[in-house]
């Protein structure tokens, strides 16, 4: 089975990592592919930009022989819904037993404001790993209508490292160390690209 792990990774952090890892381990998958978004449908314009973004994903990820990035979001127009770049692995040969759309716990929460919600959920499979302060375990009752899903939908409870990519902008405007937050390869592209600062805007 393949892990699609999308976001904005803007930018990617030790978190995303740890549910790549969490859900490869948990349920013995193949590989993960990391899908960064062309044009985030939910969220303001990520601070760098995709070609940036799919940059430090490659770095954070060169020394995981089961990780690898893809840019199907990237090369494709319009908004990075998840429903249809599940359609297009789907159009491109895959079972929908064969591919498993995984989410930190917190991302997974709004799914009912996801596209193409509930419908997405029987396009593949879905592996939730939990977040500092969003447990797995309450994801039922949080979301009443994924019960029907259930068994298609693996809940993960693993440790996770409690950082975002909000609080690593934020760490950066202050001008903190990214010790313990972005993998060090990340935090040498960002110093280098002189990303997130306010001289870069428009990088």
């Amino acid at each position: 089975m393949t892990g699609l792990l999308g976001g904005t990774f803007d930018p990617v952090h030790l978190g995303h990592l740890d549910v790549a890892r969490a859900a490869l381990q948990s349920l013995q998958l193949e590989r993960v592919l990391f899908i960064p978004a062309h044009v985030p449908p939910h969220r303001a314009s990520p601070g760098a930009s995709a070609a940036d973004r799919l940059a430090m994903v490659e770095l954070a990820i060169q020394d995981e022989p089961r990780f690898e990035a893809s840019r199907i979001e990237i090369d494709s127009p319009g908004p990075s819904y998840t429903s249809l770049t599940i359609d297009r692995f789907l159009a491109s040969g895959y079972q929908k037993t064969e591919l498993c759309f995984i989410a930190g716990a917190d991302a997974f929460a709004g799914v009912s404001r996801w596209y193409d919600y509930p419908a997405l959920l029987d396009k593949c499979r879905f592996a939730v790993v939990s977040r500092p302060g969003f447990p797995v375990s309450a994801i039922p009752q949080q979301i009443p209508a994924v019960a029907e899903h259930m068994t298609d939908i693996f809940l993960i409870d693993a440790p996770t490292a409690p950082v975002s990519s909000t609080g690593v902008r934020e760490a950066i405007d202050r001008g903190a160390p990214l010790v313990g937050l972005v993998p060090d390869v990340v935090a040498g592209y960002i110093s280098a690209h002189r990303i997130y600062t306010t001289e870069s805007h428009g990088h």
